[in-house]
């Protein structure tokens, strides 16, 4: 790859990990303190933690992905583990946005259990297990599935040191298969179709309930729908985001190395971090309670722009009155 070209790979990760952390602290800050008893609605404790996800990519995915780009020496262990970190990160998204259309569906058709089976402690109890789950799908090849056997040489794997240890990449480590047949048609696709099965089952009961509805219960309807084509929204960028990525390691799995250029695949792995800094823009325009809540902040922060500016000027003030009645005392004093 040109070296321009890995300069300016380089330059919009960074870019995208700066938005990914302003964005969706900003995400977290509007739901756990701008929106009243949020966290007690399951729809937005799983918000949170899509979020938390999406925060994280920002924070440790972007940059292992700049770092595991054949710029540093590790041991096939460690390569293995930091490779893993990013394989976590992604089906935490995936489990979340799954929480998020099932809580939909349940709220939907089953409105009178709805409460009983989407209480509180339930409600968390939900994301710990996304979380785990995320773990344990995430570091399968830590188990053997991987490019690296630690039971292939024991001799040779005792002799690794940083000095000797080949560049540490993603495809070094985690093998294709296992990407394409584990991770992507496993634990992307298969939750991917549950969830377009799920919306759509929502969005057709919604058009036959509005249809028969009196006027009283359109309004009440109409909002669910709006929440509803709002978290679709982010489901679709998702799988636009990410499925590209996928459909290039089924490439290099079936036709080889020459079938992707490495510009091709950094473009593909630079949007599938940009959807990571995009969820929060459409929970800002797609979401009024969020809306709402960004907005809170934002004339929170000017306000204390604001009073810390007009102290300021007050303390300014205070000082150069001071010492102009120091100069009119030192004036007003004759001399002996």
């Amino acid at each position: 790859m040109a070296e321009w070209s890995w300069v300016a790979y380089t330059v919009l990760e960074g870019l995208i990990a700066v938005a990914c952390f302003l964005g969706n602290v900003l995400v977290v800050c509007a739901v756990c303190i701008g929106i009243r008893d949020s966290l007690r609605e399951p729809t937005f404790c799983f918000l949170v933690s899509l979020a938390v996800a999406d925060l994280l990519v920002g924070m440790a995915a972007v940059p292992l992905a700049v770092l595991l780009d054949g710029w540093v020496s590790l041991t096939p262990d460690l390569c293995l583990v930091l490779c893993c970190v990013l394989l976590v990160l992604t089906q935490a998204s995936v489990l979340s946005l799954l929480a998020i259309a099932v809580d939909r569906y349940l709220r939907l058709h089953s409105p009178l259990r709805y409460k009983a089976l989407a209480s509180q402690k339930r409600t968390w109890t939900a994301v710990s297990v996304c979380w785990a789950l995320s773990c344990l799908l995430g570091f399968t090849p830590l188990f053997g599935w991987n490019n690296y056997s630690l039971a292939s040489d024991s001799t040779n794997t005792s002799s690794f040191s940083l000095s000797s240890s080949p560049p540490c990449t993603f495809l070094s480590v985690i093998s294709l298969p296992f990407m394409v047949y584990f991770n992507f048609m496993g634990c992307v696709m298969a939750p991917l179709l549950v969830m377009t099965f799920l919306y759509t089952r929502i969005f057709w009961s919604l058009q036959g309930r509005l249809r028969e509805s009196c006027p009283q219960a359109q309004a009440s309807l109409l909002r669910e729908k709006r929440l509803a084509c709002s978290l679709a929204l982010v489901l679709i960028l998702f799988a636009v985001c990410w499925i590209p990525l996928h459909l290039m390691n089924c490439l290099l799995l079936f036709h080889g190395p020459q079938a992707v250029p490495q510009g091709t695949l950094y473009a593909g792995i630079l949007l599938s971090h940009a959807n990571s800094a995009v969820n929060p823009v459409v929970y800002a325009y797609r979401i009024p309670k969020i809306q709402q809540a960004y907005s809170q902040i934002w004339r929170r922060f000017l306000l204390h722009i604001n009073h810390s500016h007009g102290d300021k000027q007050v303390r300014r003030a205070r000082a150069s009155s001071q010492a102009k009645n120091t100069e009119t005392c030192g004036s007003g004093k004759t001399t002996p």
